[in-house]
């Protein structure tokens, strides 16, 4: 049992280091949906300057 014990432990720490480290980068997916939002919102000010 001790042994069982140890290698889950040793299981949790590296998926909890493994998931830390896999959020720290951020992906093609992530950087395009931040340029959408800046297009979006660009376009909400442009809006917004020309209905004044």
């Amino acid at each position: 049992m001790k042994l069982f014990k140890k290698l889950t432990m040793i299981a949790v720490v590296v998926l909890f280091v493994a998931g830390m480290y896999g959020c720290q980068k951020e992906g093609p997916a992530e950087r395009a949906g931040k340029n959408i939002d800046k297009a979006l919102e660009g376009a909400k000010d442009a809006v917004k300057d020309a209905t004044k």
